[in-house]
């Protein structure tokens, strides 16, 4: 301790004082010099005791923050004192468990990342396998010219799941970046519906499905039209895949002073009541998924909307049908 500049400095400045104060009160008398000898030693070292006090709490500190570095953050340096070092340790305390949460977040993200990359890797393993094979099967001279004709069909479906596979997962990291600037147009829900009904009607022909729409022509919301339109077309595919033959899907839309509603709704198979808290999950597939469902139509349009100040609800049940609720609120709430 003795070794630190400011403890030399001050007992340089307290030797002085007291030497001043010594040789004055000699001036006085014998006695008056004793006391104030006595009285300088005492404060010199309750002092340097202090002082001791004090260095020895900041090295537990400088230990403590050590073992911070090496990754021990469950020890509490707190002392629910006052003074000037007990508020320092609460806000070391403070910034520790800041840390702590960070860490957690980033190992929680790490595993994201990984199970993200597993599951991309599988989505792509499979039409590339299938590609793999029909390819081989190409170069083959004996291939009768229809069964050529088959297969170069189906390698042009593959291509077109990959690339749909590729440009939603790059649309989605854009959001999870927050690098996508939403747009904050006046957007009229009947055109937003017609939009997004275009490349769903065909499908719904083939199936003899039928659709209704309801809503006043002036309900409208703040967003992004085109973003928006997708985020819809995603649910009109869900509700086109899981509805049967000849079966309706309703659409209808409303506004009030908090909110725009917008309620697609189908009298499909359903989706059950174990699968409802992971719709929205990437990748997730439930019971009822189609065997082509990668599993990340929903779980784009639920980031869509929630990056539109919205939010998106589901109720269903096994052969109830399903109904999504999305409400585009007119505040941030």
């Amino acid at each position: 301790m003795l070794r630190n500049r400011e403890i030399q400095i001050l007992l340089l400045i307290m030797g002085s004082i007291s030497l001043t104060a010594i040789v004055a009160a000699a001036f006085i008398s014998s006695v008056a010099a004793v006391f104030v000898t006595i009285l300088s030693i005492l404060l010199i070292g309750s002092s340097l005791l202090f002082m001791r006090w004090r260095y020895r709490e900041l090295e537990k500190l400088s230990v403590y923050l050590r073992d911070i570095s090496n990754g021990n953050d469950s020890l509490d340096v707190r002392d629910n004192q006052e003074g000037e070092l007990s508020i320092l340790k609460n806000d070391i305390y403070k910034v520790t468990l800041m840390l702590s949460e960070h860490r957690l977040l980033l190992h929680r993200d790490k595993l994201q990342l990984t199970d993200a990359i597993s599951d991309i890797s599988h989505q792509l393993k499979t039409p590339l396998t299938s590609m793999k094979v029909m390819a081989d099967l190409l170069s083959s001279p004996d291939l009768p010219p229809a069964k050529r004709t088959e297969f170069t069909h189906h390698i042009r479906i593959q291509l077109e799941r990959i690339d749909w596979l590729v440009s939603s997962l790059l649309k989605l990291s854009k959001m999870d970046a927050k690098t996508i600037q939403f747009k904050k147009d006046r957007i009229p829900v009947k055109n937003l519906i017609q939009k997004a009904l275009e490349p769903v009607m065909i499908p719904m022909d083939i199936k003899g499905q039928t659709v209704s729409i309801a809503g006043d022509d002036d309900v409208s919301f703040a967003g992004d039209f085109n973003w928006t339109v997708e985020a819809v077309i995603n649910i009109l595919k869900n509700g086109v895949e899981h509805t049967h033959e000849g079966g309706a899907i309703t659409i209808t839309f409303s506004e009030n002073t908090l909110f725009t509603e917008i309620v697609i709704a189908d009298n499909g198979k359903g989706i059950p009541k174990e699968d409802l808290p992971y719709i929205f999950k990437r990748f997730y597939k439930g019971k009822n998924a189609g065997e082509g469902s990668i599993g990340i139509g929903l779980a784009m349009a639920h980031s869509i909307i929630a990056s539109q100040n919205g939010v998106i609800d589901v109720t269903s049940g096994s052969g109830k049908g399903t109904q999504f609720r999305i409400k585009f609120y007119k505040q941030v709430i």
